[in-house]
Parts: C-alpha cells; structure tokens; sequence
C-alpha cells in the first residue's frame, strides 16, 4: 500500500490509533513487483475485499495462492475501497459510503451486484484478443474462480450468477445481500467459510437460504474463536493494536486454516487434485466444524 492508502485505512479502520501509516505501507511481503512468471498455463483466481477494505487486505492469500500455481488478480472496488491510489497520484475513497453512510437504492444488495459488473469487466481485460496484462498467455481461460470475504465473498456467488466463466467460488463470512438465485449456480461448487460464532446454522439466514438454494458440491465450514476479520491481513494489525478478542485465535493460525482450505477447494475444482481434506472433520484442524444444515 501506499502511505496515503495506509493512512486512509487506518482512519477508517483502527481511528485513534498511534499506528504510524509508514509501518502498513513498509509491511514486507513475499510478492514484489515485476517478477518474472513461471512457465506454463495456471488457473485464473478472483479475489474481492469487504466493503470499506483495500485489496491489499487479501494479501495473506492471494501469496499462497500463487505459489499453488495460480494466476491472482485482486480487484479494489473503486469508491468502495478505504483508499485506491492511481497512477497519476490521485487517490480515491470509500468516503460517501465509509465516512456518511448513503447506501445506494437497494442497498448492500445494489453494491455487491454492481462488483460482478467490476469482476467481469477485469476478467474481459485480461482475457480478449487485446489483453491489458502482457503476461495473459499464462491464464487458463476455462479455469477461473473467485472467492472474496464480506461483501466480497457475496459477490462471489452474484457472480457466478452472472458470468457462468467463473467456475468455482468461496465466501469469507460474508452476508448473502444478493441472493443465490433459487435454481442454483448450474451445481457449480461453492465454499462458505465463516465464524462460528455468526455462522453456525440458524444464525444468519442468508447462508440458510442460500445453503438449500446451492446443487452440486458445497461445503459449509466454520473456524472457532474467529471474528470478521481474522479471513484478512488486517487481523494482523488489529493484535497489534489490542483490538482482537482475548479468546480469539492467532491470526497466524486463522490466517492458515483459511488459506488451507481455501486453497484446497481450488486445488480440487479448479486444477481437479483430490482433497480428502474436504470430505470431513480433520484432527488436525479442531478449529474447523464441517456444518450440515
């Protein structure tokens, strides 16, 4: 991130904080610029951020995904990101939504429908005859899936509602505002990954719902002593800042069992390598419950 970016998330995100925004924009990570690619054709991920939230907060995963061996493309929802620098320096805001709330006509709904018009438009510039990326020789265009946290991960299913090009999808405790529609998503398969503590069954209704709208493969997992924000980097900084629950898991280890089994569901539907992870309870992850509603 930038250090304007940074400074607008921390403003919307952790205010009050004494958090310098130059510690957010020098956090190392494992990606850099201009790295050369690897060899071959990969599968296409999608990742979208919650609403409020920059992309740079799927960073955690969108790493371990493409050391799986997977294209990544996070997309910042301009308007609906804390802060989205651009390259002639401008920068824009989520601040008629994050700073005085003026939802939209329709609502949340209005907004996550309006990202699978974002989501489709980025996959056309990166797959037409005329690519905007130099290096999307590499993409396997009959591959391609999306997963998302929050309204992020609504967006998802909303668009694989719409554009049947994205094969498989995953929600990151997020609400279902736009709905699944009732005849499913083709049995095109779907993760739900959620907390337990707002997304057992009976808890949020739209999960219900959209859980008997699914056919085909679906799971519906939740992770123990989670909040909303342990599915991002942004866990990270609110430890830092004494902002996470006493009894809240390490955001290493949430952070790991989201990027496990997140990874595993691509691995299995977009690259078809068995998951045995997927078909149940692990011992080794205690934290997960496989939920059947």
């Amino acid at each position: 991130m930038t250090i304007e970016e940074a400074r607008s998330l921390l403003r919307r995100k952790a205010q009050g904080s004494d958090l310098p925004a130059e510690t957010i924009s020098g956090t190392g990570t494992y990606a850099h610029t201009g790295a050369r690619p690897a060899g071959g054709r990969f599968p296409l991920v999608m990742l979208s951020p919650g609403l409020g939230l920059p992309r740079a907060s799927l960073t955690f995963l969108a790493e371990d995904l493409a050391s799986r061996g997977y294209v990544v493309a996070l997309v910042d929802h301009t308007y609906e990101s804390s802060g989205t620098a651009f390259p002639d320096g401008s920068m824009l805001t989520c601040a008629p939504l994050c700073d005085k709330p003026r939802p939209p006509e329709g609502g949340v709904k209005t907004i996550a429908l309006s990202r699978t018009r974002d989501i489709s438009f980025v996959i056309d510039q990166l797959t037409d005859r005329h690519p905007a990326w130099k290096h999307s020789r590499l993409i396997a265009t009959k591959r391609i899936g999306m997963a998302g946290h929050s309204l992020g991960g609504n967006a998802s299913a909303a668009t694989m509602a719409a554009d049947k090009r994205v094969r498989a999808g995953a929600n990151l405790d997020g609400t279902f505002f736009a709905p699944v529609p009732t005849t499913g998503l083709d049995g095109r398969p779907f993760l739900m990954l959620g907390t337990e503590s707002d997304h057992i069954p009976g808890k949020d209704h739209t999960w219900d719902r959209d859980w008997a709208n699914r056919g085909g493969w679906k799971r519906w997992l939740t992770v123990a002593d989670t909040s909303h924000t342990s599915f991002t980097d942004l866990s990270l900084a609110y430890k830092l800042l004494g902002k996470s629950g006493p009894d809240e898991l390490s955001p290493q280890r949430s952070l790991e069992i989201t990027r496990t089994y997140v990874g595993a569901f691509f691995d299995l539907h977009l690259k078809g390598r068995k998951q045995p992870l997927l078909d149940g309870p692990s011992s080794a992850d205690p934290e997960v419950t496989f939920q059947n509603p």
